[in-house]
C-alpha cells in the first residue's frame, strides 16, 4: 500500500484511485475474472496490493480464447505475484453459444461464472470482480447483464474509471501491457448467426497469429464463411499492401482454408464486428 502511495499518479487521477482502493479494502478477498487484457491486469494489481494472497486471479481456458492469450495471463498473473486459476471449459457444448445470436456474450460469461463457483467454494472467497468501466456501460453488452445476475463486482466503474484512465494509471503502476491493444474472444470473428465451431475458431487464431508474426500489432480476421476479412489499424494499411507480404499472406491464410482473402479498407474499428 505504501509503495502505491509513492508512484506519480496524475493528479486528475488521484481521487479515482483512492476510490477504487477504498473498494479492495472493504472486502476480505477477491477473484478476479481475468482475462489479461489492461482492464482486468490493472484490477488485479490494485487487488494484489490491497489484499495480497487474499487476490486470485481466474481465466477460462477454452477454443475461443486466442492461444497468446493463455500465455499472457500466465505471465501477468507472474509479473504481478498473485496465484492464476485456470479453469477449463468449452462453450461449444452449449448449444445457445454456438448459434451465435445477440445473446451469445452472456451465454459465455454465464458459463464463465457458473464455473466459478466451485473454485469460490474451494477458496473460501465470495466476491468476483471483472474489469469492466465506465465506458463499457454505454455498449451492447450482454455479458454485463450475466454478471450482474451472479453479483459480479466492477471495481472501475465503482471508482469511476474510464478507458483512458485505466490505461494511464496501469502506466504508473509500471504494468507491462499498459498500452496492449483490446482483444476479444474468438467467437466475435464468426457473423452472427453463423454457427461457431472449433475448427472456424482455430483457423481465425492462426491466421491472427500468422499476421502478428508479419509486424501487424492490431489484428482482427473475419470469417465470412471461407472469406477472411482482414483489419489492421488503418497506418499499417500500406504495409499489409506491400505486394510481397501481400502475396505471403494471401497464401498463408489459404493454406488454412479461407477461400478468399480480403482487406477491409475501414481499417480496424472496436465493434467493426460481423454482426
Amino acid at each position: 500500500m505504501q509503495a502505491l502511495h509513492r508512484l506519480p499518479i496524475p493528479q486528475d487521477l488521484q481521487s479515482k484511485t483512492a476510490t477504487l482502493l477504498d473498494v479492495f479494502q472493504g472486502l476480505d478477498g477477491v477473484l478476479v475474472a481475468f482475462s489479461g487484457g489492461v482492464d482486468s491486469t490493472l484490477v488485479l494489481k490494485i487487488a494484489a496490493e490491497v489484499l495480497g494472497a487474499r487476490a486470485t486471479a481466474v481465466t477460462a481456458a477454452s477454443p475461443t480464447l486466442p492461444h497468446e492469450e493463455l500465455e499472457a495471463v500466465r505471465l501477468l498473473s507472474e509479473e504481478i505475484g498473485a496465484r492464476l486459476i485456470v479453469a477449463s471449459t468449452n462453450q461449444l457444448d452449449i448449444e445457445e453459444f454456438v448459434q451465435n445470436d445477440s445473446m451469445r456474450c452472456y451465454h459465455c460469461k454465464t458459463d464463465l461464472y457458473r464455473l466459478l463457483a466451485p473454485v469460490q467454494r474451494d477458496t473460501g472467497i465470495a466476491t468476483v470482480v471483472d474489469g469492466a468501466h465506465v465506458d463499457d456501460l454505454g455498449d451492447d453488452r450482454p455479458g454485463m447483464q450475466a454478471a450482474r445476475e451472479f453479483g459480479v463486482r466492477s471495481p472501475l466503474v465503482e471508482a469511476g474509471f474510464r478507458k483512458a484512465d485505466v490505461r494511464t494509471l496501469a502506466k504508473a503502476l509500471g504494468l507491462s501491457n499498459w498500452d496492449k491493444p483490446a482483444a476479444a474472444c474468438l467467437s466475435s470473428r464468426i457473423p452472427r448467426g453463423t454457427r461457431i465451431t472449433e475448427q472456424k475458431l482455430q483457423r481465425v487464431d492462426q491466421a491472427e497469429r500468422l499476421l502478428k508474426e508479419e509486424g501487424f500489432r492490431q489484428v482482427r480476421v473475419r470469417d465470412h464463411d471461407g472469406i477472411a476479412r482482414i483489419e489492421v489499424n488503418r497506418n499499417e494499411l500500406p504495409a499489409l499492401l506491400e505486394p510481397a507480404r501481400r502475396d505471403r499472406i494471401t497464401r498463408e491464410l489459404k493454406a488454412l482454408g479461407f477461400q478468399f482473402v480480403t482487406l477491409d479498407l475501414e481499417g480496424y474499428r472496436p465493434g467493426g464486428s460481423v454482426r
